[in-house]
């Protein structure tokens, strides 16, 4: 795949993701919206309230998280930088780009990325 034909796959990603944020924004019910019923009462409804708000925003936090990254290869594409590892400044290898469009690092420096990311914690 050419730079031209990654760039509009990121600029087609993008627009997929924030119509699932938005999805996701839309579907996510207020807490004063009650579901009646339940057998174990107002605990049990705030406690799957709270959960499934849990979930939402863990999955709102991920897509926020893909589209900064999907933006940041945008914006190097447009600086003429895109392909280039933020790291080291040397071509990332063409598969992981066409694997991954929005990846900023080449596979030797997210492998340092991660080791010392497990040492860390």
């Amino acid at each position: 795949m050419s730079f031209t034909e990654l760039y509009e796959r990121l600029k087609k990603d993008k627009a997929q993701l924030m119509e699932k944020l938005e999805q996701l924004r839309s579907l996510r019910q207020p807490m004063t919206e009650r579901r009646e019923g339940s057998p174990f009462g107002k605990r049990e409804e705030e406690a799957d309230e709270v959960f499934e708000l849990e979930k939402s925003l863990a999955l709102e936090k991920k897509l926020l998280d893909s589209l900064k990254e999907i933006d940041h290869a945008l914006e190097k594409y447009e600086a003429g930088t895109y392909g280039l590892c933020d790291s080291c400044g040397l071509p990332i290898e063409r598969a992981r780009l066409d694997a991954l469009p929005q990846a900023s690092l080449c596979l030797n420096c997210k492998a340092r990325q991660t080791k010392s990311a497990k040492f860390v914690k």
